[in-house]
């Protein structure tokens, strides 16, 4: 998957791919020549996921900045 399309991935998409290389990590038939490509492929997609739970966490502290706010200003 090339990077435009590895940022248009879901949170949920790039937890389940990170599940299936550990599971071929796993394995008894991983090979070593595979490890090095299984560990670049989990460090894009966890480089997704910390992005999208950054930008999810910084979202929820806006609104309950925002609800704080209206509950001072009542």
């Amino acid at each position: 998957m090339e990077n435009q399309e590895i940022e248009k991935m879901t949170y949920t998409q790039a937890v389940n791919e990170l599940g299936e290389i550990v599971k071929k990590m796993q394995s008894p038939e991983c090979s070593i020549d595979n490890l090095s490509q299984y560990t670049a492929r989990s460090l894009q997609l966890l480089k997704v996921c910390k992005a999208k739970l950054t930008a999810t966490d910084e979202e929820l502290k806006k609104v309950l900045d925002e609800m704080s706010d209206d509950k001072n200003n009542a």
